[in-house]
């Protein structure tokens, strides 16, 4: 059974930092690209940010450069978001999503049950 947990959300204040996990088991988990996505009230659900399993890592969401940083440790099995310079627009349930490619296609795709994030003084 697949399982994505994720934590380390809550409320912080404009400018606070938070570093969110996401504990994956169920998977070969080196083998898959770790994304976090994030939805505001009212929204549609967005990608915020990517790590490949090579270790590539990108930020998709503009509001996210210069202050989103996402890591892995394969060892552990284990993503995390680093966020820094939080505004009020960054808050959102954020959730964890392990996906398996091949040939560009995603052929797995798998979901935490989000953690909220809330910024505000």
């Amino acid at each position: 059974q697949v399982q994505l947990v994720e934590s380390g959300g809550g409320l912080v204040q404009p400018g606070g930092s938070l570093r969110l996990s996401c504990a994956a088991s169920g998977i070969t988990f080196r083998s898959y690209t770790m994304s976090w996505y994030r939805q505001a009230p009212g929204k549609e659900r967005e990608v915020v940010v990517s790590i490949t399993s090579a270790g590539s890592a990108t930020t998709y969401a503009d509001s996210g450069k210069g202050r989103f940083t996402n890591s892995r440790d394969n060892a552990k099995n284990m993503v995390f978001l680093q966020m820094n310079s939080l505004n009020s627009e960054d808050t959102a349930v954020y959730y964890c999503n392990a996906g398996w490619y091949y040939s560009g296609n995603k052929v797995y795709d798998y979901w935490g049950q989000g953690t909220q994030v809330t910024v505000s003084s």
